[in-house]
């Protein structure tokens, strides 16, 4: 199964640490803002990978997003293994059927950036961080200590891109893997 593909971390039974659920939410919320129907492409991948038994419908898959504690609607449910697996498996097949997207947005911004053009100035990335803020703002708990430093535009923007370089990274050689064991970086004893 593809799933094999991503080794067991070393961590206890009790499920994914906090940092690991909040990083697939970030990285699912960034495919969101990036695709229309992201979520009806999570669900599609989930049929086209044969995940169906473990991402079985939308209810599911939110229940399995909202183990992120920084969403409104957090409910206190471990995500296992498993269902990090397979978010992390899904998220970076659509990243990469993405690249292409992806790469443009990040050489749009880079360019701007070194230009200090505002990057409302570019239609395209603009629609991207709008849509993003959009998403995270509504789905977010604004009240959690973790996101007060996310308390304005900027910061929501600087995320997103931040966000769009780690799906580019998961595109790369052996990038599953790579964002796999990333994401229990530090986390592993």
């Amino acid at each position: 199964m593809i799933l094999d593909t991503l080794p067991d971390p070393a961590i206890a039974s009790k499920g994914c640490p906090r940092r690991t659920r909040l990083q697939i939410d970030l990285i699912l919320l960034a495919i969101e803002a990036l695709e229309l129907g992201g979520s009806e492409a999570i669900l599609g991948f989930a049929q086209e990978l044969e995940l169906k038994g473990i991402i079985k419908d939308r209810v599911n898959l939110w229940r399995m997003r909202s183990s992120n504690p920084l969403r409104r609607a957090h409910i206190r449910r471990p995500l296992t293994i498993l269902e990090a697996k397979a978010l992390v498996v899904i998220a970076c097949y659509i990243a990469r059927r993405l690249t292409v997207v992806i790469r443009q947005l990040l050489m749009i911004y880079q360019q701007m950036y070194e230009k200090q053009i505002p990057l409302e100035q570019n239609l395209r990335l603009s629609n991207y961080l709008e849509r993003f803020r959009a998403h995270f703002k509504s789905r977010m708990n604004a009240r959690r200590s973790g996101l007060l430093v996310l308390n304005s535009d900027e910061k929501l923007d600087e995320l997103a891109i931040n966000l769009l370089g780690q799906l580019l990274f998961c595109t790369g050689t052996a990038g599953m893997q790579r964002f796999w064991i990333s994401l229990f970086d530090g986390e592993v004893e």
